[in-house]
């Protein structure tokens, strides 16, 4: 396999790796409205749906990071 697809290809699983937090928060809303878990009249149910995607979306930032310093740490060597 050329160089160029192997990057391209590490490139993209690390997209993956770093979006998968924020995707399986936004999985995890679905499952409580689709299960019946979560109602209309359930208590501090938006400010629970903000946090969830907060904590999803503030993990994916941080796995994020550690992919790029990993990647400015292997450029420098």
């Amino acid at each position: 396999m050329p160089d160029f697809l192997k990057i391209r290809a590490r490139r993209a699983l690390e997209v993956a790796i770093a979006f998968a937090p924020w995707l399986i928060s936004m999985y995890v809303l679905y499952w409580l409205s689709y299960s019946d878990i979560w109602t209309s009249e359930t208590a501090h149910r938006d400010k629970m749906a903000v946090a969830i995607l907060a904590i999803g979306m503030a993990l994916s930032f941080l796995v994020q990071s550690r992919i790029a310093a990993a990647r400015k740490r292997r450029c420098n060597e």
